[in-house]
């Protein structure tokens, strides 16, 4: 079984920065991409991040410009830089493992998540 450990998410005022880290451990299918959605009260997880193991990236439009998604292949962790935060940034926070169809990661194993509170 694949784990997902997320760390880093905590509160900041908007145009503050935070770093999510997301630390793979255990065995599971063989992912070739990882990446980040999050989910806001009342609303949809969504899509925000993700790269593949040739470190191609992919931004959800609302992130692009403000959030870089980075790895470390050998320590199996993903990071989500997040700059210039703003209150519509608010939201759980979710890692994921996946299968890349069609250029875009499919999920196939989630972390728990960690909360990240961006106050005006």
């Amino acid at each position: 079984q694949l784990q997902l450990k997320e760390s880093g998410g905590g509160s900041v005022e908007s145009g503050g920065s935070l770093k999510l880290s997301c630390v793979a451990s255990g065995y599971g299918f063989s992912s070739n991409c990882m990446g980040w959605f999050r989910q806001a009260p009342g609303k949809e997880r969504e899509r925000v991040a993700a790269i593949d193991r040739n470190d191609e990236t992919a931004y959800a439009d609302s992130v692009k410009g403000r959030f870089t998604i980075s790895q470390d292949t050998a320590e199996k962790t993903v990071y989500l830089q997040m700059n210039d935060l703003n209150t519509e940034d608010t939201a759980i926070y979710y890692c994921m493992a996946g299968i890349s169809v069609e250029g875009r990661c499919a999920p196939g194993y989630w972390g728990q998540g960690t909360q990240v509170t961006v106050s005006s």
